[in-house]
């Protein structure tokens, strides 16, 4: 198996508080934007002096934007079922857990969930199951993407359907790929094995190999857009750092590209799961920020996903170090959206509440562009055609005017006043301050958005 644990602790082990010059060396290496190594990531792990921190969290800043510019990706998750065959300690969804109310929703609830979600002003969804299908098993799943992508509503539509759902066979990935999902997601939780299995008691997930080489089969099945993840708390966050450096390590060898997302939830209480309100090695704040400081630099071109797990001074604070993607207005549970969040039935507690307006006028009161932008998805750059633009550079001139026109539908369509004043004035400063060529484009498709067409990308 390609994580090798002892690799992993001689490394770290190895891993002496580096002085001032070793840091600004790892700095100046980051700066490159080709990444950094396994023996850098850990030395920047055991950082702790406030000017060393300043520095790691400035570099950090500087890639996000060198990459990404001021732009930030919004989507929902989409509880489609919390049934579940696993018996997983930290989390509410599992099968012994008599506390949670068990629901799978049907095809007109979830159209229902879809509606609402449209009429919010979104256009990306990551759909998500417990690890148990209702009696139709796997075709569960395809049928609520279709009906998600079968919605309809004024000027709405969900445009990309990501999926967080139980590892399948090729085949079975073969069926989700064809189902035109955007990014496959799966989270291992924890790279240590015997942490996992210490949490992981019953089900099929107790199998470690065969959760990990998930994303193996969905991309021998074709699937190339795969996000990848750990639920920091559970084991030493250093560790899972330095593992997700092989994990990555291994689908670059592989299959020549690596994730396109990684997202970092830490633990949060959930219903019915006491280990969820006591992690066995909580991460601190400053620890969390280090964390998405230093995979901005360990791998600068995969986006970093922050959720509403995490409070909104938290999110907030992670925009400038790395940030990429983030959930807003989310619920956690089947039918959330409709009922507006039953904890009874939720999979974990949010700690940011607020509504995707909310979320969207301080995101754009910071001096970020929400971007709803599927443009990628649909015209073929996904996976390493997407890394080939986006090293040298080159995927700034479609992601800029694509994120200023999707923001822009939104204002006109969806949002409150107030909302839409903070949003117009932020385009165009930002068009103002563009290179001539982005400038150019992005001004003409937000032309075509005012002059009443929707869906428009470059």
């Amino acid at each position: 198996m390609f994580i090798n644990e002892d690799s992993i602790l001689k490394t770290l082990t190895a891993s002496a508080v580096p002085d001032a010059r070793r840091i600004d060396e790892i700095l100046a290496h980051a700066r490159e934007m080709k990444g950094i190594g396994a023996d850098e990531v850990a030395a920047l792990c055991t950082i702790s002096d406030p000017e060393q921190m300043a520095a790691l969290f400035e570099t950090a800043r500087t890639i996000k934007d060198e990459i990404y510019g001021r732009r930030l990706v919004v989507f929902a998750p989409l509880y489609v079922s919390n049934l579940c065959g696993n018996e997983c300690l930290y989390c509410a969804f599992r099968a012994k857990n008599t506390a949670l109310k068990r629901r799978a929703l049907t095809s007109a609830e979830i159209a229902q969930e879809t509606r609402i979600l449209i009429d919010q002003g979104h256009k990306r969804v990551l759909l998500v199951a417990g690890e148990s299908y209702p009696q139709q098993g796997f075709q569960y799943i395809l049928d609520a993407i279709e009906t998600v992508y079968s919605v309809k509503h004024d000027n709405g539509e969900i445009r990309r359907v990501n999926v967080n759902v139980a590892p399948l066979g090729v085949e079975e990935f073969k069926q989700l790929k064809a189902a035109k999902i955007g990014t496959y997601q799966i989270f291992q939780e924890t790279y240590h094995h015997e942490t996992y299995a210490n949490v992981h008691v019953g089900g099929k997930k107790r199998d470690y190999d065969w959760r990990i080489t998930a994303i193996d089969r969905a991309m021998e099945a074709g699937i190339d857009d795969v996000g990848i993840g750990v639920l920091f708390g559970l084991a030493d966050w250093r560790f899972e750092l330095l593992a997700l450096m092989q994990h990555i390590a291994h689908l670059e060898q592989t299959f020549g590209v690596g994730p396109h997302t990684i997202s970092v939830p830490r633990l949060e209480p959930a219903t019915g799961a006491d280990l969820a309100s006591h992690p066995p090695r909580p991460v601190s704040d400053i620890d969390f920020r280090k964390i998405v400081a230093i995979l901005r630099l360990a791998v600068p071109y995969t986006g970093i996903i922050m959720s509403t797990r995490e409070t909104p001074n938290m999110r907030r604070e992670t925009f400038a170090l790395g940030v990429s993607q983030i959930s807003a207005g989310s619920r956690t549970n089947p039918g959330g959206y409709a009922e507006d969040e039953q904890m009874d039935s939720s999979q974990f507690s949010l700690g940011d509440h607020r509504s995707l307006d909310e979320v969207i006028r301080t995101v754009a009161e910071l001096g970020y562009i929400p971007s709803f932008c599927t443009g990628c998805y649909r015209l073929g750059r996904t996976g390493a055609d997407f890394m080939d633009l986006a090293k040298p550079g080159e995927i700034k001139l479609h992601c800029a005017p694509n994120a200023i026109s999707t923001f822009e539908e939104y204002l006109m369509d969806y949002a409150s006043l107030e909302t839409r004043a903070v949003g117009e004035a932020l385009i165009a400063r930002t068009i103002a301050e563009m290179a001539p060529e982005a400038a150019r484009r992005s001004q003409a498709l937000l032309d075509q958005v005012k002059a009443g067409r929707h869906d428009v990308y470059c």
